[in-house]
């Protein structure tokens, strides 16, 4: 099932295009969509790609249909497919993705068009909130990476996906995400974007993710490690063509590294005030 009723948007230099994959999500989707729906201004799209889902998600996708840009219901191989069609869709200068069950927060669109268009970035990630299935926030999490490329390509370090924002020159320039990825493909497309493009930390907190059981990033751990060296040694393998003792020496130290700074990151986050309460309330 499709709905054909794009809307046409003035076009705007900073723009953005907001693709939701769902499946099977409508348990969460509205509240998605509702936070999608407070960050957009005249000219942004918002496309909900689900991938034939059998509970409510398609009745809630059609109560807010006039105010989405278009939506498509059919059978997919996979998120990255979803997205895949979904940015295929595009037409906007700026893109990002928020998954079924997460947050972008009040403002977050404003302050990372803003600071896209300043910056001159290709990419900027950011800090996220994480949160329970219910709702109430259980940690606030820090994505600063000085240098986004080596702590990617060395250490294994992902952006927090839900606070990453880009330029859709971008997304076509390393020809988008790889569906042939079903678990990793977020750390594969912004492994390539890091290494294409010019990334910049942003130290804001733009959305909340939510922890739950159905996650592919939970229920399939090892998968999508694997999915995940993969990547990494591809393109290691390029850069270090038959310099195997340099790219060991170096991987082995950003991987230190990583795993150090995700814990002294932890201690300097300010989270009194925020934990245990309600998403809606911040």
């Amino acid at each position: 099932m499709i709905s054909e009723s794009f809307s046409c948007p003035k076009e705007r230099y900073d723009a953005f295009s907001v693709i939701t994959p769902n499946l099977n999500m409508g348990h969460y989707l509205e509240e998605t969509i509702l936070s999608v729906l407070k960050n957009l201004k005249e000219g942004d799209e918002y496309f909900i790609v689900d991938g034939g889902s059998t509970d409510n998600s398609l009745e809630i996708i059609k109560k807010y249909e006039g105010y989405l840009s278009g939506w498509i219901s059919e059978a997919d191989d996979g998120y990255a497919h979803a997205l895949a069609k979904g940015f295929s869709r595009s037409g906007n200068p700026f893109q990002c993705w928020i998954n079924s069950g997460d947050f972008i927060l009040q403002g977050a669109l404003d302050k990372a068009r803003s600071i896209l268009t300043e910056s001159g970035s290709d990419l900027i990630f950011g800090d996220d909130i994480y949160i329970n299935e219910k709702g109430y926030i259980i940690e606030i999490t820090n994505g600063d990476a000085k240098n986004l490329k080596l702590a990617m390509l060395n250490g294994g370090w992902t952006p927090l996906q839900d606070a990453c924002f880009w330029r859709a020159s971008l997304y076509q320039r390393i020809a988008g995400i790889d569906v042939a990825l079903k678990y990793a493909a977020d750390y594969d497309l912004f492994l390539r974007m890091s290494l294409a493009g010019k990334a910049h930390y942003s130290p804001h907190i733009y959305s909340a993710f939510r922890k739950h059981a159905g996650q592919k990033s939970i229920k399939n751990k090892s998968q999508y490690k694997r999915e995940r060296e993969e990547s990494r040694v591809r393109e290691l393998k390029k850069i270090y063509a038959g310099k195997f003792l340099s790219r060991w020496i170096i991987s082995s130290y950003y991987w230190i590294r990583i795993r150090w700074r995700v814990r002294i990151r932890k201690t300097k986050i300010d989270s009194s005030g925020f934990i245990g309460r309600h998403i809606t309330e911040v």
